[in-house]
């Protein structure tokens, strides 16, 4: 059954061979994991990204009324083109995106996305990222994190009645090491902004062609943090929790983490090294939202507990924080 009416927030989702992991996320898109929406409030665009197994229109249709499913026929192993496509579809004056289809969401997140569109006039609205398990993926998968291992971690809590439970089973990402009030996100798990805004600015680079979309969302992070009159909202207590699927950069060891390689097509894109984009002031973030008690460790967030070296920088006097988390592939 599709939705009658038009919906205030359309969400795209980009799977590619992820059967398992997205199914738990479209659960945590559906209104009966969402808190305080209905399924006509928003929209859930589901781009699977030419998969050799593919998820299947009844499955993803079964979350909700509001749920529809594309197979994009592509062969580009970036997800830049399909968000594209997928934003093509949209229906609500908002748009959000999920670009790696394997990170759940915490109950709160489309009730507050929504609100932020009523308060704002330009809203960009960001979260943090987790990863599922005792440590970051790259570093927990070298000491046995598994699938069947995350698997029973799930078992463990009634995650599906309580999506705040997942804050007690993760592991902050370093890109949003910097806690809820530390600035915004090195890169974008999860973003809102106006679907105006995202097809003025010529929506993601479909340049970015390194599997995974390498640093394409860090790139439209760039550009949009230089509009005007753009209004940076916060989620607080709300979050995307990465699942393990063996992904291109989050599930990479760090010896054979792709960062150089993302580097060097950033470099050959944009004409100039790649860098983390600068923090806005104090001042220029608005923050949205309640702090469950499971969050409340990750307010001040974490300091120096994982740094990638130099062997992720084609400039081995560096040091970096970047674990790529946008990952289709």
């Amino acid at each position: 059954m599709k939705q009658d009416a038009n919906p205030k927030l359309t969400v795209i989702v980009v799977c590619f061979n992820m059967c398992r992991e997205a199914q738990r996320t479209l659960y945590s898109l559906s209104s009966n994991y969402q808190r305080h929406v209905e399924p006509s409030d928003y929209q859930v665009i589901v781009v699977d990204n030419n998969s050799s197994d593919p998820l299947d229109k009844e499955t993803v249709e079964s979350f909700g009324s509001n749920f529809e499913y594309h197979y994009f026929n592509t062969e580009s192993v970036s997800p830049a083109e399909a968000i594209n496509y997928g934003a093509g579809l949209a229906l609500g004056d908002l748009l959000a995106c999920i670009v790696d289809g394997a990170r759940m969401l915490s109950p709160g997140v489309i009730k507050n996305s929504l609100i932020a569109s009523h308060a704002f006039n330009n809203p960009f609205v960001t979260s943090l990222a987790w990863h599922l398990g005792p440590k970051e993926q790259n570093v927990s998968m070298l000491e046995g994190y598994d699938q069947a291992t995350e698997d029973k971690l799930l078992e463990s809590i009634d995650w599906q009645s309580d999506g705040y439970q997942l804050f007690d089973i993760s592991t902050q990402a370093s890109s949003s090491r910097v806690g809820f009030f530390g600035g915004i996100p090195e890169e974008l798990s999860y973003f809102v902004i106006r679907k105006s805004v995202f097809l003025e600015m010529g929506g993601f680079c479909e340049e970015f062609q390194a599997p995974g979309g390498g640093l394409v969302s860090h790139d439209f992070l760039q550009r949009a943090l230089k509009l005007e009159d753009l209004d940076i909202i916060m989620l607080l207590g709300e979050g995307s929790f990465h699942q393990f699927h063996g992904g291109v950069a989050t599930n990479a060891i760090p010896e054979e983490h792709p960062f150089a390689a993302f580097s060097k097509e950033f470099w050959e894109i944009r004409g100039r090294k790649f860098e983390l984009v600068e923090q806005p002031t104090a001042t220029d973030i608005n923050y949205l939202g309640s702090m469950p008690k499971t969050a409340v460790k990750f307010i001040r967030g974490r300091e120096n507990e994982l740094k990638y070296q130099s062997h992720a920088s084609t400039n081995p006097g560096d040091r970096h924080r970047l674990t790529s988390q946008h990952e289709s592939h």
